[in-house]
């Protein structure tokens, strides 16, 4: 698993200015006020600085814009990148001054001299965050395609309380390896990650102290799941529910459920998808990526709450075995579904698995994650994910986290007229609403298996798991989007107070 690059923290030492080699990082403000270690490199490059910060090319320069000024004299660095950042900067800025950092594609090492500033954690969280790359299946990785080589190969910040920065960093470093697992999981081709791989990527979080079950399809038959099941029957790869406990917090308290869609590959079944796009497909499985993920990092901080995570992992293949258009398909809880269309498959893993995450550990609160509907595309585009809740106090909650951690989440209607595009001739309900309000009516079926006691969030990610181009903290490819949020939301909402 890729990992955030090495960072660590050491006391200020102004003389490593002319010995580091690799690169050299110093920090101005929007005004081109220099700190001591900006005015140190001013004087070894004898004035190149200051020529930068007087010139026009730097006039108007705002937070997290960076400068590189190659060779500079009197240092043994390669470069020296000029990063503008006032010290009152918000938090969101910070970050992304230190990610702008991560986009310089030498692999070299990198001194950044923060001095005595504030949130020095957070300009480490933001490099760690956007120093990434998937390169495993790469022969020879380049720089050419955008995701090569990118970021330093390791970092050090130099800043004047490295034991306090150190340990403001600790929980956003586990944030951050909780980030690139996911990516990873999202980035992986199908032919790698089978449901048998992901379930066994899964167990080695037991290392981190989290309690991992793989049920097995006799399992999943003998609890009724047999809407998840019909999805899978196609595959040669058999269908797995995987349920990992972080108990961290008391031991009767009741624990916030994940749950994720875990579809490993996404043909559209029966209902054939067009060839066009299919390859990016391996990432139908995002929502069970971002709950992988969230449990890695709430496993690494050793968060003070009780969270349960459980993916459906399964693969829609067309055989001769696959469900088709027409069949009727009972779920856990009982209720028929006629399946209109195949390639409406996810919510059908969904319902049984957040079904059984209710049945089994009544949970305080169940959120369910999945890239389950191109329609919240074509309405949210790839900059914000569809919320769905039935409980107005637990979603301003994830709200306000996915704000706070940049992340962004629009809150989507639900209502009893949409259940009026579910109904079916033959069975209980249809698995598709048709294409009116497609997001809508996915997450009014999902809100049949909800229990009326139960705060539910339903989180449509398919505009935010993958992008074709790089953004703020991710290259291009996973962004590991929800992660950051959901751990937020658990600090805030669901942790044990001291």
């Amino acid at each position: 698993m890729n990992s955030p690059i090495p960072i660590r923290f050491e006391a200020t030492d102004l003389d490593r200015l002319a010995t580091a080699e690799g690169r050299v990082a110093v920090i101005v403000s929007p005004e081109g006020r220099m700190d001591p270690a900006a005015r140190r490199a001013n004087r070894l490059s004898k004035g190149a600085l200051a020529r930068l910060l007087a010139s026009d090319r730097f006039a108007g320069a705002k937070n997290g814009k960076l400068f590189t000024l190659s060779w500079p004299a009197g240092m043994a660095a390669e470069a020296l990148d000029v990063l503008v950042l006032a010290p009152n900067a918000p938090v969101a800025e910070v970050r992304k001054a230190g990610a702008a950092l991560a986009r310089l594609k030498d692999g070299k090492p990198l001194l950044l001299m923060a001095g005595g500033r504030r949130r020095v954690a957070d300009l480490a969280f933001g490099l760690a965050l956007r120093a990434y790359r998937f390169d495993v299946h790469k022969s020879a990785p380049s720089d050419e395609d955008g995701n090569g080589r990118e970021g330093p190969s390791e970092a050090i910040v130099a800043c004047t309380r490295p034991d306090e920065a150190e340990a403001d960093f600790a929980p956003l470093r586990a944030v951050a390896e909780g980030v690139h697992m996911t990516r990873d999981l999202v980035n992986e081709p199908a032919n790698v990650l089978t449901t048998t791989a992901f379930a066994d990527r899964l167990k080695e979080l037991a290392a981190l102290g989290v309690e991992v079950e793989v049920l097995d399809e006799e399992r999943l038959g003998e609890l009724g799941m047999r809407a998840l099941l019909a999805v899978g029957q196609g595959s040669a790869s058999p269908s797995q529910v995987v349920v990992m406990q972080w108990k961290g917090g008391a031991k009767d308290a009741a624990p916030l459920a994940l749950v994720g869609k875990g579809v490993v590959f996404d043909t559209g079944g029966v209902s054939l998808k067009p060839a066009g796009g299919m390859e990016e497909m391996t990432m139908d499985m995002g929502g069970a990526g971002v709950v992988a993920g969230t449990m890695r990092a709430l496993a690494l901080r050793k968060a003070q709450a009780n969270v349960v995570g459980l993916v459906g992992l399964v693969e829609n293949m067309p055989d001769g075995r696959a469900q088709r258009p027409g069949d009727v398909v009972r779920s856990m809880k009982g209720d028929t579904v006629e399946v209109i269309n195949t390639d409406a498959e996810g919510r059908l893993v969904l319902c049984d698995v957040m079904w059984y995450a209710q049945d089994r550990f009544k949970p305080a609160a169940l959120i369910d994650l999945a890239t389950l509907t191109g329609a919240i595309i074509v309405g949210l585009g790839h900059e914000n994910a569809g919320v769905f809740s039935n409980d107005d106090a637990l979603c301003n909650a994830f709200l306000k986290a996915a704000r706070a951690e940049d992340e962004g989440a629009w809150r989507m209607p639900l209502g009893k007229a949409y259940d009026e595009l579910l109904k079916s001739r033959i069975a209980d309900m249809k698995n598709v609403g048709g294409r009116p309000a497609g997001a809508i009516t996915a997450a009014q079926f999902l809100k049949r298996f909800v229990r009326d006691e139960t705060p539910w969030i339903h989180l449509d990610i398919a505009g935010v798991a993958l992008r074709k181009s790089d953004s703020d903290f991710a290259p291009k490819g996973a962004t590991g989007w929800g992660v950051r949020a959901l751990d937020r939301l658990v600090r805030d909402r669901f942790e044990e107070r001291e």
